[in-house]
């Protein structure tokens, strides 16, 4: 059982169509996340090439978790942004879904933006933040999961322990750790 993310939860990505939400979101296919689809305003109606899949691109948050029923997003999108795609995110979820998890890969926020984002994301009790600046979250599976974010899935292995860590270094020796016992 997991905490926060389901290994078979359906997922979005912001960003998808940059240079990072691509890779990423790429990898994040390759171990067997759930990708839904993306968003990036201006770019709805495209879609995505990942791992020889194609996945939809929607203009807002809003119009993609309802075309979805997404219970997470990862945001891979420049700091100037980020804080403006965490509320978006925030309020889609809170508006549809009433929950949601979101990510928030993207270190170097404006710290005055940030603490406009945490203020509106405590103001809906239903929707989680994680992030920003962190590696992201995983729930490794029997056979793949829900890996959202830039840490190595390889590494990871179903079982009865969690790992919580604002460092992906010290995270990804914690697990190498933890799985050699």
């Amino acid at each position: 059982m997991a905490i926060w993310i389901e290994e078979d939860a359906k997922v979005l990505v912001q960003g998808i169509t940059g240079k990072q939400g691509m890779f990423h979101a790429g990898k994040m296919v390759e171990y067997g996340t759930q990708i839904v689809g993306g968003c990036t305003p201006g770019k709805g109606g495209q879609t995505v090439e990942l791992e020889g899949k194609d996945f939809p691109v929607w203009n807002s948050m809003t119009e993609a978790i309802t075309a979805t029923d997404a219970d997470a997003t990862v945001i891979y999108v420049p700091p100037p942004y980020a804080a403006e795609a965490i509320m978006e995110a925030a309020e889609a979820f809170d508006t549809v879904k009433g929950e949601g998890v979101v990510i928030c890969i993207t270190e170097g926020i404006p710290t005055l933006d940030m603490v406009k984002a945490v203020a509106y994301v405590n103001n809906r009790p239903g929707i989680r933040l994680i992030g920003p600046n962190c590696p992201g979250i995983i729930t490794p599976g029997e056979t793949g999961g829900a890996k959202i974010g830039i840490m190595p899935g390889h590494i990871h292995a179903k079982g009865r322990i969690g790992i919580v860590s604002k460092s992906g270094t010290l995270t990804y020796e914690a697990v190498a750790q933890t799985m050699s016992i």
